[in-house]
C-alpha cells in the first residue's frame, strides 16, 4: 500500500526509525544496569510496547485507566500509573487486575491520598503498590525529597494492608526548558539526586523502598549516571518529534512519526498552501518556539521524504486547515499541486497522535502493517 492510497490526515510511522529508537534506548538501560520501564503515554500501541521492551522485563508506564485496560489485553501486566491517583478511579484499576492477572502501581503525594485510596481499596477488596511521587523541581505533583510529610507519606502507605510501599518516582518535566546541555546534565543530576535521597530517608526510618524510579527522555538521555536509581520510565524518544530535536535531545532525521496531509488549495492572496490537517489533526502545541523561530506548528516535507523543506513551515491551524507557508513568501505551488501529499512534523508528538485510531507503518516509503492503539480515558 502506497501512501497515494491513504486517507488523509493520518499518521505514518517509520518503522525504521522507531527501531533504531528503541534499540537505543534499551542499550542504554541495559548498559546502565537500570530496569526499563517505557512509558507508552506517547505510542499508545501494543506493538510499540513490544518493540520498547524486548530483551527487558516488560514493564510498562501508563496515563490513562484507558491505557492500563488496553495494555494488560494486549499481554503488558506490570505497570505503572504515573498520574496522582483519584480514589474514584480504583475501582476500574482493580477490575483491570483481576481481569488480567495484572499488577498496577500506583502514585501519591499526601497521606490523605493515600487514606482515601486504601479506605476504597479496603471496601473492594483490592491491594495496589504505591510510589510516593518525588518533586525533584517540575513544581507539578510530588513531595520534596526533604519534607517531613514524606516520612508521614510512608507511615500511611506502610501501616495500611491494602497498599504495598513500592518506593518512590519523579518526573523532571522541567527537562523541557533547559536551555543547554549543561542545563540539561543538571537537571538530570538533581532528579536522581533527589529520588535517592527520598528513598535513602524513607529506608532511614525503617520505611520499605525498593524502587527508585525516574524519567524523562531528555534526562535520561543526558544522565551522567544512575547510581542509587533501579528504573527509568522514558517516553517520547520512542517517536521523538521536533520539540525534543529544538532541544537537542534528538536529530530532525531521528523522528519516526508524521502526519500525512493533503494538500486541498492555494492561496495565493495571502501566500499558502492548505491541507487538510488541522489544529484536531496535530495539536496547537508551541513548545520548539521556546527554541527557533522557523517551525510554529510543524515542519513539512513531501510525501515520499523524510526530511523537511527548507523555509516551509506550518504557520496557521483551523480546526480541519492547516495553512503552509514560506520564508521566501511564495510557496512552492508547482511541487505541491491541489491533490498532492505533504507530511507534518509534529512539535508535539504525544498530542498529536492521541486522537486517531491506527498507525500506518511504513519501510522503505510503502505501508507494511496498520497497527492499532488506545484512545480515551
Amino acid at each position: 500500500m502506497s501512501f497515494s492510497d491513504l486517507p488523509t490526515p493520518s499518521i505514518i510511522l517509520d518503522w525504521h526509525k522507531l527501531v533504531q529508537n528503541c534499540g537505543k534506548m534499551s542499550k542504554l538501560a541495559t548498559e546502565h544496569g537500570v530496569r526499563l520501564r517505557p512509558h507508552l503515554k506517547t505510542a499508545k500501541c501494543g506493538q510499540v510496547a513490544r518493540l520498547a521492551t524486548e530483551g527487558h522485563f516488560g514493564g510498562l508506564t501508563v496515563s490513562t485507566v484507558a491505557e492500563a485496560r488496553y495494555f494488560a489485553e494486549n499481554g503488558f501486566r506490570d505497570l505503572t500509573y504515573a498520574v496522582g491517583i483519584a480514589p474514584s478511579k480504583v475501582d476500574d484499576l482493580h477490575a483491570i487486575q483481576t481481569a488480567f492477572d495484572a499488577k498496577i502501581g500506583l502514585i501519591l503525594d499526601s497521606s490523605d491520598a493515600a487514606i482515601a485510596v486504601a479506605e476504597r481499596a479496603s471496601a473492594i477488596g483490592a491491594k495496589f503498590s504505591v510510589f510516593i511521587e518525588i518533586d525533584t523541581g517540575a513544581g507539578r505533583g510530588g513531595v520534596s525529597p526533604t519534607d517531613r510529610s514524606l516520612l508521614e507519606i510512608g507511615e500511611a502507605i506502610a501501616s495500611r494492608p491494602h497498599l504495598r510501599p513500592a518506593g518512590v518516582l519523579t518526573h523532571a518535566g522541567h527537562s523541557y526548558l533547559a536551555r543547554s546541555p549543561e542545563e540539561m546534565r543538571t537537571i538530570a543530576a538533581d532528579e536522581r539526586s533527589g529520588a535517592v535521597l527520598a528513598a535513602d530517608r524513607l529506608r532511614s526510618h525503617g520505611l520499605q523502598c525498593e524502587q527508585v524510579s525516574i524519567g524523562s527522555t531528555p534526562t535520561v538521555l543526558n544522565s551522567d549516571g544512575f547510581d542509587g536509581v533501579t528504573e527509568i520510565r522514558p517516553g517520547v524518544y520512542t517517536f521523538f518529534d521536533i520539540d525534543q530535536a529544538s532541544l537537542g535531545v534528538c536529530q530532525v532525521s531521528d523522528i519516526a512519526c508524521t502526519v500525512l496531509a493533503t494538500v486541498i488549495g492555494h492561496n495565493r492572496r495571502s501566500g499558502h498552501i492548505l491541507i487538510d490537517a488541522g489544529a484536531l489533526a496535530l495539536s496547537k502545541d508551541l513548545s520548539p518556539a521556546k527554541f527557533r523561530t522557523d517551525v510554529q506548528f510543524g515542519l513539512i516535507s513531501y510525501a515520499d521524504s523524510s526530511e523537511p523543506i527548507p523555509g516551509l513551515s506550518l504557520t496557521s491551524l483551523h480546526q480541519e486547515h492547516g495553512l503552509i507557508s514560506s520564508s521566501s513568501g511564495v510557496p512552492p505551488y508547482d511541487r505541491m499541486p491541489i491533490g498532492s501529499r505533504v507530511r507534518v512534523f509534529p512539535n508535539h508528538v504525544c498530542l498529536t497522535v492521541a486522537p486517531y485510531e491506527k498507525y500506518f507503518v511504513a519501510k522503505n516509503k510503502e505501508v507494511m502493517a496498520i497497527w492499532d492503539k488506545a484512545r480515551g480515558w
